[in-house]
C-alpha cells in the first residue's frame, strides 16, 4: 500500500485553528503536535509520521472486527450507489428493515422492536423518552423519573447527561439538565467493607436501588438504567445475582429496566449482548459503537413487545425521530458487520481468549502502583494506587499528575492507544478489537509493564 504524503505542519495549524476536539484540553496542543491518525489495519493504527500503534481501545470501544476491513467499505459504497439516503419517518428501506429484524433475532426474549438512532447518547435519550411516553399512553403520566448509578456514563445530550453519574460532566450544564434523574451506588467492591462477601455486597447494592425507588415514590419512577459492566470508574462488574434481583425489584414496582449496552453489546463481553452474559431480560437495550464496528455511525434501542403496544393504536405515534437514524448506508454496514461476526466467530474468539487477556493484565500486579484489575471479556481496567497493600487512594491532584502529567503521553509514545481515565479513581482502560489474540496481549502487557514501572519510579 502506497503511503499518502501529508503536510504535517499544515494539518497541525488547521487543527489548532479550526478543529474543536471532543473532551480535549485544547491548550495541550498550543505548542505540541496533535496526534493525527491516518490509517488502520487489524488491531493497529498509524499516525501521520508513519508510527505504528496497537489500538488497545478499539478507537473508543468501537472497532470490534478491526481496522481496514475492505468488505465493510464495499458494503457502504454499494449502498450509497443504490440509495444514499432516505429517512425512516413514515417510510422504510431494505437496509433498516433487515437490520432491525437481525438485531431483534439476536436480542433475548421478546425484545423485538428496534428504534434506530445515530449514536449512543441518542439511544439512551430515546429510551428515556420512550419510557416516559409509554407510561403516559397507559395512563401513568406521573412516571417520568429515572435512576442510574454513581460515576456511570450514559452520554452527553441533555437527557443522557442527566443520567450520567459523573458530577464533573453534569455541573457545567446545570440547571439545564433534568432533575428527574437520581443516582445510587455502583458495583465497585474495591475497598468496600463488604468486598469479601459477594452476596452481602450484592444485597447492599440492590437494596440501594429499591430504597431510591421508595424515596422517589414508586408511582413516579419510569426506569432504571444500568450497564452490564459499568464503563466510567473502570469496568465495574456485577456481583452474582445482582441483575436478577434488580429485575425482581423493577417488576415489584412496575419500573422498566434498561440495559445500556452502548459499549457492552456486540461481543465486548463475549456475547451479542451483555444481558445474555449475565442472564437477565431487560425491557430495553441501548446500543451503538460495535453495531457497525465504527465504519458508519449508528445506534439503536431494542424494546420488548409490550412497550410498542400503545403505539399500535389508531392515531398513536412515538413522537420522536432523528434525521439520520437508520441511515441506509449505516444499516448496510451494520448488516455486513454482523455477517463478519458469524463468518469469523468473533464471539468465540473473545470467549476463547479472554482468560489469556486477563492473565496478562493480572500479571502486572507485581508493580507497586497496580491496585485492582477488573472487568470481563475484552473490557478490562487497572486501578492505580499509591500503596498497593493499604489500597490507599491518590488525591485528585496526584491522579491528575500521574495520568495526564505522565502516563497518557508515555503510553502513546510507547505505541499503545488506551484510556487513562480520571472520572473516578485513576484507571487505565483496555478494550482491544475483538480480533485481538496472543500477540496483541503480549504487546499490551509489555508496554504497560514498562510505562507503569517508570510511573512507579517517578512516584517513589
Amino acid at each position: 500500500m502506497t503511503e499518502q504524503k501529508y503536510d504535517i505542519d499544515d494539518l497541525n495549524d488547521k487543527a489548532r485553528r479550526h478543529l474543536w476536539m471532543h473532551f480535549t484540553r485544547l491548550a495541550t496542543y498550543a505548542d505540541a503536535e496533535v496526534p493525527i491518525m491516518v490509517r488502520g489495519e487489524g488491531c493497529y493504527v498509524w499516525d501521520v509520521h508513519g508510527k505504528k500503534y496497537l489500538d488497545g481501545l478499539s478507537g473508543l470501544f468501537v472497532v470490534q472486527v478491526g481496522h481496514g476491513r475492505k468488505e465493510l467499505a464495499e458494503a457502504a459504497a454499494a449502498q450509497a450507489e443504490t440509495l444514499e439516503f432516505f429517512p425512516i419517518w413514515s417510510y422504510a428501506h431494505p437496509p433498516a428493515i433487515e437490520l432491525a429484524a437481525r438485531v431483534a433475532d439476536l436480542a433475548p426474549g421478546d425484545l423485538n422492536r428496534v428504534f434506530f438512532t445515530t449514536g449512543g447518547s441518542e439511544a439512551v435519550e430515546s429510551a428515556w423518552k420512550l419510557a416516559h411516553q409509554y407510561f403516559r399512553a397507559i395512563g401513568q403520566p406521573e412516571r417520568y423519573k429515572v435512576i442510574a448509578r454513581e460515576t456511570a456514563y450514559h452520554g452527553v445530550t441533555l437527557g443522557a447527561l442527566a443520567l450520567t453519574g459523573v458530577p464533573a460532566l453534569r455541573d457545567p450544564f446545570a440547571p439545564l439538565i433534568s432533575k428527574a434523574a437520581s443516582h445510587v451506588p455502583n458495583t465497585n467492591s474495591y475497598r468496600h467493607p463488604l468486598e469479601n462477601d459477594e452476596n452481602a455486597f450484592m444485597m447492599w447494592a440492590t437494596d440501594a436501588i429499591e430504597q431510591r425507588i421508595l424515596e422517589e415514590g414508586p408511582e413516579s419512577v419510569a426506569a432504571v438504567f444500568l450497564e452490564p459492566v459499568q464503563n466510567a470508574g473502570g469496568c465495574f462488574t456485577p456481583p452474582a445475582g445482582y441483575f436478577q434481583r434488580v429485575r425482581e425489584i423493577c417488576d415489584k414496582y412496575g419500573v422498566l429496566l434498561v440495559s445500556d449496552e452502548v459499549i457492552c453489546a456486540f461481543g465486548r463481553l463475549g456475547e451479542t449482548f451483555g444481558a445474555q452474559r449475565y442472564n437477565y431480560l431487560p425491557d430495553m437495550i441501548t446500543m451503538a459503537k460495535g453495531l457497525t464496528s465504527g465504519y458508519s455511525p449508528l445506534g439503536a434501542v431494542v424494546a420488548r413487545d409490550f412497550l410498542a403496544e400503545p403505539f399500535l393504536e389508531a392515531k398513536a405515534a412515538f413522537t420522536h425521530g432523528l434525521t439520520f437514524g437508520g441511515h441506509p448506508v449505516s444499516c448496510a454496514v451494520g448488516m455486513r458487520n454482523l455477517q463478519i461476526f458469524d463468518d469469523e466467530d468473533i464471539l468465540g474468539n473473545v470467549r476463547r481468549n479472554e482468560a489469556g487477556f486477563r492473565e496478562r493484565i493480572e500479571a502486572l500486579k507485581d508493580i507497586p502502583i497496580v491496585g485492582d484489575v477488573r472487568g470481563a471479556g475484552y473490557f478490562l481496567a487497572i486501578e492505580l494506587v499509591p500503596d498497593q497493600q493499604s489500597h490507599k487512594q491518590f488525591t485528585r491532584e496526584q491522579g491528575e499528575n500521574l495520568l495526564r502529567g505522565f502516563l497518557s503521553n508515555r503510553l502513546l509514545e510507547a505505541g499503545l492507544v488506551c484510556r487513562t481515565d480520571d472520572r473516578g479513581d485513576p484507571v487505565i482502560q483496555l478494550s482491544p478489537p475483538l480480533v485481538a489474540g496472543e500477540t496483541e496481549f503480549d504487546l499490551i502487557e509489555s508496554i504497560l509493564r514498562t510505562c507503569l514501572t517508570e510511573a512507579t519510579d517517578r512516584l517513589h
